[in-house]
């Protein structure tokens, strides 16, 4: 037992370190069990939560990713839908457009016509007016012209007649 006397005695590495260190350690893990255990435990526990939620949140993510693609795949067909809408519209308002131009048109025809049968009307009175005066004058220079004297006297006698038919 010389041997075990030399290595227990062994500077350094002295037997009752060792035996010091086993009896730290069995109660370290005598008292440190229980809260280690439950430690141990807990942070599993959060460990699966932790893990059950990064698989709910992926799994969001990846219906939010599908829902995106989708969105993407139906720009395309949004758009031609949306062009084809307003090339529609503007094919209506083209047509309301050009139903109200038509409408203006007739409204201003109309008009125009009216204004130019009134201005015809006015015309046709004033060459009347024209007309008659010319004529008075006419008749005038043609009575004074070839009118005797002996006709003069005639006239008024037959004028002065008639009036005084008149009265009785």
């Amino acid at each position: 037992m010389e041997w075990a006397e030399t290595w227990l005695n062994y500077p350094g590495l002295e037997a009752w370190k060792f035996i010091n260190l086993a009896i730290f350690i069995a109660a370290g893990i005598i008292i440190l069990r229980r809260p280690l255990r439950q430690a141990l435990v807990a942070r599993r526990d959060r460990i699966r939560l932790q893990l059950s939620e990064a698989e709910r949140e992926r799994e969001q993510a990846q219906e939010r990713l599908t829902e995106a693609e989708a969105l993407l795949a139906r720009v395309d067909h949004d758009v031609v839908a949306v062009h084809e809408k307003a090339k529609q519209e503007a094919e209506s308002e083209r047509q309301r457009l050009a139903a109200v131009t038509e409408k203006d048109i007739d409204k201003i025809r109309l008009q125009a016509r009216r204004e130019i049968e009134s201005a015809a009307k006015v015309a046709k009175k004033e060459l009347q007016r024209f007309l008659a005066h010319m004529s008075v004058q006419l008749a005038r220079n043609t009575v004074r012209t070839q009118i005797r004297p002996e006709d003069d006297a005639r006239l008024i006698a037959e004028g002065v007649g008639e009036l005084k038919r008149r009265r009785a």
